[in-house]
C-alpha cells in the first residue's frame, strides 16, 4: 500500500467507491425522510439539529473513505475486504438513523461509526507499515481516529446513563466534531498525503448527484402519498414539475466549474473546500425533504403550514447557492458562480414565501424554480460571453507573435 501518483492520467472512480457509495443512499434517504416528518408536523427546528448530527456523522464518515481512497487505493484483497467492513458499518449506522432523529437515541449511529472506524484505521495501519515515507502521518490518522471514537463511545455511554443534559450533549457533540475535522490538518504535517484533484473533484460530483437522485426520490414519495389521497391536481403537477426544474438548476449550477481544475492549482484549500461541501450537501438534502412536504400537502393534510412549507424548499435552496460561490471562490479568483447574480437570487427565493398564504404553495414553488432557471441562463451566458473574449484574446496573441 504506496501512494498513488498526485497527476496519474485518467483516475476515476473505481467500481467499488460507487458500491461503497450505494451504501449511503440508504443513510441520506433515511436522515431526509426523518426531517421531511419533522417539516410536515410543523417542527422543522426541532428536527433540524438531530438532521445536521446524523447527517454529519454520514459525510464524515463517506469524507474519511474517500480521501484515503484518492491516496492509498490498491484494490487488493485486504483492502477491499476492510472497505466492505466500512460498508457494513454504513449500513449498520442507516438502520440507526430513523431512532436517533425521532428519539435522540445515537446507539445505532455510533455502532456503525464505530465499524466503519475499525476498518479506517485498519487500513491507515496498513499505509503506516508498507509506505515508509507516509508512516507518521498514517500513524497519526490512525491515533487520532482511534481517541476520537473513544470520544464518542464516552457521549453515547454518558448519554445513556442520563448523565448529559440536551443542552451538554449539544456541546460535546460540537466539540466532538471540531477536533475531527482537525485530525487531518494535524495528522498531515509530517507529510502530505497524494490525494488525486480530479479524482476528489468526481467523487464530490458523484455525492452531489446521489444528493439530487435523494431529493427526487422524496419528491416522489410525496408524490406517491399525494396521488394515494386525491386525484390528480393542478397544484400537485404543478408543484412536481417545478420540484424537478429546481434539482435540475441546482446539478447545473454544481457542475460548472471545473473543481479537478482549482484543486490541482491549489491544493492547500482542499480542506476549506471539503469541508465546506458539508453546508452544501446538508442544505441540498433539506431541499429534498422540503419538496417532498410540498408535493405531499396537496393531498394530505399536514399541520405545516404554506409560509412553513414554501421557507423548507427556500432556505436550504438559498444556503446551497451562496455555500456554492463561497465554495467556488476558494479555488478560484474569478469563479463563474458571480456572487452579485446569486446573492440577488437567494434574497429572491427568501422573500417569494412571505407570498404563500395568498397565492398558495404550487406558485411560489413555481416562482423559486423560475428564479433558478434565471440564474442558471445568466450564469451560462456570462461564461460563454468570457470564453468567447478568452479566446478572441488568444487569437489576438498569436497573431501578434
Amino acid at each position: 500500500m504506496t501512494a498513488r501518483p498526485i497527476d496519474e492520467p485518467h483516475r476515476a472512480a473505481s467500481s467499488l467507491e460507487l458500491l461503497f457509495d450505494l451504501i449511503f443512499v440508504v443513510a441520506i434517504a433515511a436522515a431526509t425522510a426523518e426531517f421531511a416528518h419533522s417539516i410536515a408536523d410543523a417542527h422543522a427546528l426541532d428536527g433540524l439539529l438531530p438532521f445536521l448530527q446524523v447527517f454529519f456523522a454520514i459525510w464524515w464518515a463517506w469524507m474519511n473513505f474517500t480521501w484515503f481512497a484518492s491516496a492509498f487505493d490498491t484494490d487488493d484483497v485486504a483492502y477491499r475486504l476492510l472497505t466492505m467492513l466500512q460498508m457494513a458499518g454504513a449500513l449498520v449506522l442507516a438502520a440507526g438513523v430513523p431512532v436517533a432523529s425521532e428519539h435522540g437515541d445515537y446507539r445505532g449511529v455510533t455502532l456503525g461509526y464505530l465499524v466503519m472506524r475499525i476498518g479506517l484505521v485498519a487500513q491507515w495501519l496498513r499505509a503506516s507499515i508498507e509506505d515508509p515515507e507516509r508512516r507518521r502521518t498514517a500513524r497519526r490518522y490512525a491515533a487520532g481516529i482511534s481517541v476520537l471514537t473513544a470520544g464518542w463511545l464516552v457521549r453515547l455511554v454518558l448519554g445513556q446513563a442520563g448523565l448529559l443534559p440536551h443542552t451538554i450533549d449539544v456541546v460535546v457533540f460540537v466539540a466532538l466534531a471540531v477536533l475531527e475535522i482537525a485530525v487531518p490538518s494535524w495528522a498531515e504535517r509530517p507529510r502530505p498525503t497524494n490525494w488525486h484533484p480530479h479524482h476528489i473533484a468526481e467523487r464530490y460530483g458523484l455525492f452531489t448527484i446521489i444528493l439530487l437522485g435523494e431529493s427526487v426520490l422524496a419528491a416522489t414519495i410525496g408524490l406517491q402519498s399525494a396521488l394515494d389521497a386525491a386525484k390528480i391536481s393542478v397544484n400537485l403537477i404543478v408543484i412536481a414539475a417545478a420540484s424537478l426544474v429546481v434539482l435540475f438548476a441546482l446539478w447545473w449550477l454544481y457542475f460548472l466549474e471545473p473543481a479537478g481544475v482549482g484543486l490541482r492549482n491549489r491544493r492547500e484549500r482542499s480542506y476549506l473546500w471539503g469541508y465546506l461541501h458539508y453546508g452544501l450537501f446538508a442544505a441540498l438534502a433539506a431541499v429534498g425533504a422540503g419538496l417532498e412536504v410540498a408535493v405531499e400537502q396537496t393531498g394530505h393534510k399536514v399541520k405545516a403550514s404554506s409560509l412553513q412549507t414554501c421557507y423548507a424548499v427556500a432556505i436550504p435552496t438559498a444556503v446551497f447557492l451562496v455555500l456554492l460561490w463561497v465554495i467556488n471562490r476558494v479555488l478560484f479568483s474569478e469563479p463563474v458562480v458571480r456572487p452579485s447574480a446569486v446573492l440577488v437570487s437567494a434574497a429572491l427565493i427568501l422573500l417569494l414565501p412571505l407570498a404563500a398564504p395568498g397565492l398558495g404553495v404550487a406558485a411560489v414553488i413555481a416562482a423559486i424554480a423560475t428564479v433558478c432557471v434565471l440564474l442558471v441562463s445568466v450564469l451560462v451566458a456570462w461564461n460563454h460571453k468570457a470564453a468567447l473574449v478568452r479566446e478572441h484574446d488568444g487569437l489576438d496573441a498569436v497573431a501578434e507573435a
